[in-house]
């Protein structure tokens, strides 16, 4: 009678893990141990080689080579469905789930048992029922994903991985779309889940949330991996300098802000999309010069309607926009090339849709929108020399890497992207700079500059809107919050007068006691 194996110490194993992609080498002999029921953070600036990690773990990926080991035994994972085998579930940043199936449906997709459905749904509502009592995860099983807030869809994905079998659970970048009470939430989930053995990594920017949450840190840069430390023996700015390989700034130096007069405003602004919904209720607001004005809000609650409207691209339903001297409105709209005419800058949220155009050049779109300008453009043909030199300076001042004008606009990352959409809005010299999720994806190193340039753009007399899903950055670049919810503006405070508990309220509707209504506080 053979015995049972000792169960390893290690929920997962990495040894001697390498990946190229062409002249790339994403990931570098990766050496990493995860002890068994524990929360292990992963870390790195964008491009450090995360994400293929993860995906070499999920089987998205295959490694050139190396070890993949799971409570020590060695896998081979060639697809997600053998790394589901092996006991790995991911949740994704950009969740898995379709929309106009129920949670019951959505949970056994790709997991039916024999030819009858009915029976599969009836031994998963059961096993359902039983994973959402033990872990904190309460979620309505016949709800469509389209009819759930994005905290619960959340929760449908860990259900999933959950109900699959997962005993190593990645979560990439969970936080991105919650409230800070959701997100609360969702670490006594995580920990509830760690103390009934589940493992778990967790990758995420938020150096804030890692040191909260998680037992064990490993750092990456560069595609290796330079640290791992326990996490009660850490702080920000020593994970921070792991991250970047010099020492970071995490705090954004600032004067108190001089406002001067109102550049830009709206009144009564709202706009009712193609379905009838108002997405935007009568929205009041003004930005003056020599000030940050931020908003804040989960994201779909008005935000990005508001700074389309601001910026030209959607024709107001109702209500007023005022521009210096100019007034918008549905009889008179505008069009964002008039707008930028008004010497109103705009980076969008979504920097891939509307930012850049992937398929061209690095150095057409430094000049996007403004490319009818005659420093670019002649009486006949475009200036490709002037063009080029733009791009080069540009690249240079903001550190866009590669710094090659000619590269595809696709080919950068997600932060070399955005840094060139900033630096491009930046050096028009803008009255009103709207800023969408300015430092989305962008290392932790360019997020220190990028706030550096938007206080500057402040202290220099511009107006700047700023929409972020990052409490942290609203926090400490503003100096006035505006809360969104449901296209509503729920009210107004004082930056040095907020903090989250007051702010995650308000973008759940509640207004706290310290908000006197209708006043600020």
């Amino acid at each position: 009678m053979s015995q049972a194996r000792p169960q390893s110490p290690l929920a997962l194993e990495l040894r001697g893990i390498e990946k190229r992609f062409g002249d790339v080498h994403a990931n570098r002999d990766i050496n990493l141990q995860v002890p068994a029921g524990t929360i292990h953070g992963i870390i790195g600036e964008n491009g450090a080689g995360k994400s293929t990690l993860m995906n070499i773990i999920y089987g998205f990926y295959e490694a050139d080579s190396g070890e993949i080991l799971v409570e020590g035994q060695r896998q081979t994972i060639t697809s997600s469905r053998e790394a589901i085998a092996a006991g790995i579930g991911m949740v994704h940043q950009h969740f898995m789930l379709v929309d106009n199936f129920t949670v019951l449906e959505n949970v056994i997709l790709g997991a039916e048992e024999g030819g009858l459905l009915a029976g599969s749904l009836r031994k998963a509502r059961k096993e359902l029922t039983r994973l959402a009592e033990e872990y904190q995860l309460d979620v309505p099983l016949d709800a469509t994903i389209e009819e759930l807030p994005v905290g619960l869809q959340q929760r449908v994905e860990i259900l999933k991985a959950l109900y699959r079998g997962a005993k190593v659970l990645i979560l990439d970048e969970p936080t991105g779309v919650l409230t800070p009470q959701e997100t609360d939430h969702l670490f006594r989930i995580l920990d509830a889940l760690r103390q009934q053995g589940v493992t778990i990594l967790l990758i995420t920017h938020k150096l804030r949330e890692i040191l909260a949450v998680t037992d064990n840190v490993s750092v990456m840069r560069q595609g290796a991996m330079v640290g791992h430390v326990k996490t009660a023996d850490t702080d920000k700015e020593a994970l921070a300098e792991l991250m970047v390989g010099r020492k970071v700034r995490l705090k954004v130096e600032k004067g108190p802000a001089k406002p001067g007069e109102v550049l830009m405003s709206t009144r009564d602004l709202t706009y009712t999309d193609d379905r009838g919904v108002d997405m935007l209720k009568s929205v009041n607001i003004d930005i003056r010069a020599g000030e940050v004005v931020g908003i804040a809000g989960v994201s779909g609650n008005g935000q990005s309607e508001l700074m389309e409207a601001l910026a030209g691209i959607l024709v107001p339903s109702k209500g007023e926009i005022r521009i210096g001297s100019h007034h918008i409105t549905p009889e008179a709209p505008s069009d964002p090339k008039s707008v930028r005419a008004m010497k109103v800058g705009h980076v969008p949220e979504d920097r891939l849709a509307m930012g850049l155009v992937k398929s061209f050049s690095a150095e057409e779109s430094a000049i996007l929108g403004f490319h009818e300008q005659a420093q670019y453009n002649g009486p006949v043909l475009s200036k490709p020399k002037a063009i080029e030199a733009k791009c080069r300076a540009l690249m240079e001042e903001w550190d866009v890497r590669p710094p090659n004008p000619k590269l595809r606009s696709s080919l950068f990352s997600g932060g070399n992207q955005q840094k060139l959409i900033i630096a491009r809005e930046v050096d028009q010299n803008p009255d009103v700079l709207m800023i969408g999720q300015p430092t989305r994806g962008v290392d932790i190193g360019a997020i220190e500059y990028i706030h550096k340039r938007i206080i500057d753009m402040r202290d220099q007399g511009k107006g700047v809107l700023l929409v972020s899903v990052e409490l942290d950055e609203i926090l400490a670049l503003s100096d006035r919050i505006v809360v969104m919810f449901d296209g509503n503006i729920v009210g107004e405070v004082p930056a040095d007068k907020a903090n989250e508990r007051i702010l995650g309220m308000m973008m759940a509707n509640v207004i706290p006691d310290e908000l006197k209504a209708g006043e600020t506080l």
